[in-house]
């Protein structure tokens, strides 16, 4: 029995509060379609957690109802009316992995254990599912923010040679590209790289929310005349505004033409190869040089769980690789074995994410996880269809995923923009839905995400008739 300074001092009684405990998570997952969507923690618990840092512990049992009174305060992800951001909605037996995760409580950062194997296989299993070749590097992150640092520290040593790692930036000329409706994290990357978000160009879209690919060639153009050498180029696979994907295979060819890294942010639309009906939008993505992609999406692993696979294994690990002394590689016992994640990305100390991704592809498979994504999909067709049908409302963007943007249209010439975002936040007050809102055309639109294996056709009537009452009502305050 453990008797360590830190350990319980009776196991018995600790058995049973994490009994308990378990009990209280499970009733949470199994009432996850109850209730309200979203709960914002009362003023009271905001002063509880405002005290000093604990000198003298509480026992066991005090810290586990203070666990369990946190349980009704999340985002509200796991109800099946959140449609408001891309999160995904997790699943009930995610946390038996959470569970054993922090029994072993391992270090994935390298050594030769249990938890590296696990990660080797996942990245097999993302390279086959991708279309990427076997002998591709990759990683598992915290998510695609982390992945896209990765891939553009890896395009950037591609481009300046890998000897910028000990001399630094100097005279730099490099110059990116993506479209307006590329995520945020891209530019953030270039920002952190030293590259200057300033150096990522927006390249404006067409009618589809797709990158206009002759903007993209003019800019290049432009670029090259002004002395500046374009070296990276981000195709989106999936935009979290409107759900729209560029058109991948010209990107691919264009890149290709041209010797630019091919970057495709998969982190929304990835999962949509696994469904054979949707595979065929992103051809393409699987000849990227990286692809960024989250497991904590629409593959509902729970949070955090991303991923970056880059083509060439061989310049990740030369972007990354620097070890200390006390880090030095052995060909026995624990600090031996082919495959260190610090190695191909920033951090040594790394959770062990992968056993909760791989116990989740062996419970689910690729096909339910794929047809989760398609039935997703035809239930934002079935909104538009709602919307369409609605002379209150009128839609802002053509449907390609799993992303619907609509407006609600006031009886009288007031500020629209102004009625729909206080109608979005009456929603998320109020309990029914949480939606989200977006500028669209200069204008501010409620955007419906839908990547969540919870939501049911009635869940949208319930949306529609919400809306339309909840706008009725500040068009009459308006009055």
């Amino acid at each position: 029995m453990a008797t360590g300074k830190l350990d319980p001092k009776d196991w018995t009684g600790f058995r049973a509060d994490a009994h308990k405990m378990l009990d209280a998570a499970l009733d949470k997952l199994e009432q996850a379609e109850e209730g309200r969507v979203w709960t914002p923690l009362p003023d009271a618990k905001k002063a509880e957690l405002n005290i000093k840092v604990p000198e003298f512990g509480k026992s066991p049992s005090e810290v586990r109802n203070a666990i369990e009174g946190m349980l009704p305060y999340g985002v509200g992800n796991t109800h099946p009316r959140f449609w408001g951001w891309v999160h995904g909605t997790g699943t009930a037996s995610g946390l038996m992995s959470d569970i054993a995760t922090s029994v072993i409580n391992a270090n994935l950062g390298g050594r030769d254990h249990g938890g590296i194997h696990v990660e080797k296989s996942v990245l097999r299993w993302c390279k086959e599912m991708m279309g990427f070749p076997a002998s591709a590097g990759g990683l598992l992150t915290s998510g695609t923010s982390m992945a896209t640092v990765i891939a553009v520290k890896c395009a950037r040593e591609t481009a300046l040679g890998f000897d910028i790692r000990k001399k630094g930036l100097s005279d730099l000329d490099l110059v990116g590209y993506c479209s307006e409706q590329t995520h945020s994290c891209v530019a953030r990357a270039f920002d952190l790289l030293g590259l200057g978000s300033d150096r990522l160009r927006q390249i404006r879209c067409n009618d589809a929310f797709q990158m206009d690919l002759g903007a993209l060639e003019a800019a290049m153009t432009e670029d090259r005349a002004a002395g500046l050498r374009p070296f990276f180029v981000t195709g989106t696979a999936g935009a979290v505004n409107v759900g729209a994907i560029d058109d991948l295979e010209a990107l691919a060819d264009l890149c290709q033409a041209q010797g630019l890294w091919y970057h495709v942010d998969g982190a929304l639309g990835a999962a949509a190869r696994l469904s054979p009906a949707l595979a065929p939008l992103l051809k393409g993505m699987e000849r990227a040089d990286s692809l960024a992609f989250d497991f904590h999406k629409w593959m509902h692993v729970t949070y955090d769980a991303g991923c970056i696979l880059i083509r060439d294994a061989s310049v990740q690990l030369r972007a990354f690789s620097e070890r200390p002394a006390y880090l030095a590689p052995a060909t026995r016992g624990l600090a031996a074995g082919d495959f260190w994640p610090v190695d191909y990305g920033p951090e040594l100390s790394r959770g062990y994410r992968a056993l909760k991704v791989w116990a989740h592809l062996q419970e689910h498979g690729t096909k339910a996880l794929g047809e989760a994504v398609a039935e997703n999909c035809r239930q934002a067709r079935l909104l538009a269809d709602l919307v369409d049908a609605t002379s209150e409302l009128h839609r802002v963007n053509p449907v390609t995923l799993g992303i619907v943007c609509f407006k609600y249209l006031p009886r009288r010439r007031v500020d629209s923009d102004a009625i729909n975002s206080e109608l979005v936040i009456r929603l998320q007050e109020s309990g029914l839905a949480v939606v989200s809102t977006t500028i669209l055309n200069q204008e501010l639109a409620i955007r419906v995400n839908i990547t969540n294996h919870r939501t049911r056709d009635a869940d949208l009537t319930h949306l529609i008739k919400g809306v339309l009452a909840t706008g009725a009502e500040i068009d009459a305050e308006a009055a």
